[in-house]
């Protein structure tokens, strides 16, 4: 899990953009990210469980930010298109904890309603282009795109504030008889509302 999350991200931008992943390549990464995940083994059994979850959550508002950079840099360093230096300043970021939330059957935390997680990345990866196309230089880009999406994320998480969830269409419910067969889907009609009429109702398993 410490391998997947610590290198996921990485891997996964770097073959997108064909290129042999850094981090099997340079056996410190692995190194770093075994013993990150010794520490992190150690903390998550010790007292004090809020301070270990506030403790975890600090370490992921520094990552974030700086990895979607990271992910920004590499998409310009292979001449991709604004839309593809976006996706990689997300996926960078993301993509790590999405192969540790499937491996452990939870769903990824990238499609579950939080603190702006996927919408931080893709910020500061917004706010790097923009500062490069400023004409800032490279530390004076980074530190101000980090700066900003660290204190958004920061804040995200200490103020509750979340994304907000898509709204379902008008007219949609819960039908109370099983599954409406296609035809009757089409037809707009329940069950119920085809009796009325006195037209036939097909039966179907509840």
């Amino acid at each position: 899990m410490a391998l997947l999350s610590g290198i996921g991200g990485g891997v996964t931008r770097d073959v997108l953009v064909n290129q042999v992943p850094a981090a099997l390549t340079n056996p410190a990464y692995l190194t770093f990210c075994l013993v990150a995940g010794i520490v992190g083994y150690r903390l998550a059994y010790a007292k004090g469980q809020l301070f270990r979850e506030g403790l975890f959550q600090f370490m992921t508002s520094f990552s974030l930010p700086l990895y979607a950079i990271v992910g920004a840099q590499k998409g310009v360093d292979v001449g991709l298109p604004v839309v593809g230096v976006l996706a990689l300043a997300v996926i960078g970021p993301t993509a790590g904890r999405w192969l540790v939330d499937v491996s452990s059957g939870v769903s990824p935390k990238n499609f579950v309603q939080g603190e702006w997680f996927v919408g931080i990345a893709l910020l500061t990866g917004a706010v790097w282009i923009s500062c490069t196309w400023a004409g800032l230089g490279t530390w004076a880009a980074v530190g101000v795109s980090f700066v900003i999406g660290y204190t958004l994320r920061v804040l995200a998480l200490y103020r509750g504030w979340e994304e907000p969830l898509a709204q379902e269409p008008k007219g949609v419910y819960r039908h109370d008889d099983g599954r409406p067969l296609l035809g009757r889907k089409l037809a707009g009609k329940s069950r119920r509302e085809m009796r009325d009429l006195g037209l036939t109702v097909d039966e179907e398993p509840d």
